[in-house]
């Protein structure tokens, strides 16, 4: 038997790894644009699910952002209809806040949820790569973004509704995807906003990392790859330590959630600011800048009085011995 070319046993391998933890006979979902990461995990996955008794289906987004766009749509459809997944095309209309490749990211993240849920498939399976994930961590970086950002993409999230999404090829370079193709005889699709440096995405890809590969060495994505799991880590810990604390120091108050002033100060500052910003997100569903929990964290650490903050979504004022956050318009 001739050995199996390395880009398809690599591949096939992360893929089947992703694939243990999900139940016999459940669905999985492949988002699958028709570019070489994602077909590379689509026909991974091909192989892979039917020998741990899984379903698969494909679901390919419409952007509509390239006159084309319709036929590409079709032929990755094909093209996961040969491989033997079940295709599903569907067409968007991109609009809102962000720009366009926000409002694309968010319209087809919408679909795979809706798919996910008719379905009721176990995961949604995702495309990204090592160099999209070290692509992530230095636009974090570069922002100022802080440890939630610098953590980068997680390997299995699952969201509040119960959908789960699993990026099994993190570990893997985006080359290998394209010789995975290579040696399958697959076809992939060249998106064109991949090569339009207007996207920070596109300047960081083709010009910011060449750049420290060829002034600091090799490895810079894998390092940067490396930075994003210990701060996962660290952050688990951290979450676990809050959840802990948070049961004992957090009441629900007349029109919104207070906090014990005195076991805020009482946790390191960085414990402390964790604290707030979940428990804003929790009660709120908003996410706070840095300079924003800065400020409320002050109603601890630099109590003169001061009135309430303005937030987004919310107040916060210090009342007594506890903080108090309120609903805005309350």
């Amino acid at each position: 038997m001739p050995s199996l070319p390395p880009a398809i046993a690599e591949i096939r391998l992360a893929v089947r790894t992703a694939l243990a933890a999900l139940p016999e006979g459940s669905t999985v979902i492949v988002a699958l644009s028709g570019g070489a990461d994602s077909l590379a995990l689509a026909a991974a996955t091909a192989f892979e699910a039917p020998r741990r008794g899984l379903r698969t289906a494909s679901v390919t987004v419409d952007h509509g952002l390239q006159d084309d766009s319709a036929e590409v749509a079709a032929r990755a459809a094909r093209t996961a209809a040969e491989l033997g997944l079940d295709p599903l095309v569907v067409r968007v209309d991109v609009a809102g806040e962000g720009g366009p490749e926000a409002a694309a990211r968010d319209a087809r993240y919408r679909v795979l949820r809706e798919a996910a849920a008719d379905v009721r498939a176990a995961a949604v399976l995702l495309g990204h790569t090592l160099d999209d994930q070290a692509e992530t961590v230095l636009l974090g970086l570069a922002r100022g973004s802080g440890a939630t950002s610098l953590q980068g993409m997680a390997p299995v999230r699952e969201d509040d509704d119960g959908v789960r999404w699993v990026r099994p090829l993190l570990g893997v370079r985006r080359e290998t995807t394209r010789a995975f193709c290579a040696a399958s005889a697959l076809d992939p699709w060249d998106d064109p906003h991949n090569l339009d440096d207007r996207y920070a995405r596109v300047r960081v890809r083709e010009r910011v990392l060449p750049v420290l590969e060829a002034e600091l060495g090799p490895g810079i994505a894998e390092a940067l790859v490396r930075t994003a799991e210990q701060l996962r880590e660290d952050a688990e810990a951290f979450d676990e330590m809050i959840q802990e604390t948070i049961e004992d120091i957090v009441e629900h108050a007349e029109a919104g959630i207070s906090v014990s002033a005195a076991a805020l100060a009482a946790n390191p500052a960085a414990l402390r600011n964790r604290i707030i910003r979940l428990v804003v997100d929790s009660e709120f569903g908003v996410s706070l800048t840095r300079t924003q929990t800065v400020e409320v964290a002050r109603l601890v650490t630099d109590w003169s009085g001061q009135g309430p903050i303005d937030l987004p979504g919310c107040s916060a004022v210090r009342h007594g011995g506890r903080i108090v956050f309120t609903a805005s318009g309350r």
